[in-house]
C-alpha cells in the first residue's frame, strides 16, 4: 500500500494508480512531495503470459499527470523513476 501524504487528494490518485499497477504485480512509492511537486518510484511487475500489460514507466507517469491535473490540480511537477 502506498504511504499517505499530507494531502487526500494526491492520495486518493496514489491509491488509485496503485491499484492499476498492483493488479500486474507492480508497487508504488512515493519518494518525495512539495508542495507543488511529486516524486515517485515506480516498480514494474511482471505478468510472463501478458508482458505489454505490465504499464511502463511513461504510462504510469502519463496517469499521474492526468489524474492529478483533475483531482490535485495544485501537483504540476510530477516525476515518476
Amino acid at each position: 500500500m502506498v504511504q499517505s501524504t499530507s494531502d487526500a487528494r494526491v492520495d486518493f490518485v496514489l491509491e488509485q494508480i496503485e491499484t492499476m499497477v498492483a493488479s500486474e504485480a507492480g508497487t508504488l512509492d512515493v519518494v518525495s512531495m512539495g508542495e507543488d511537486s511529486l516524486k515517485v518510484r515506480y516498480t514494474p511487475g511482471v505478468n510472463e503470459e501478458c508482458p505489454e500489460c505490465v504499464p511502463t514507466l511513461d504510462m504510469v507517469r502519463q496517469f499521474l499527470t492526468a489524474s492529478l491535473g483533475i483531482h490535485a490540480p495544485h501537483i504540476t511537477g510530477v516525476e515518476v523513476s
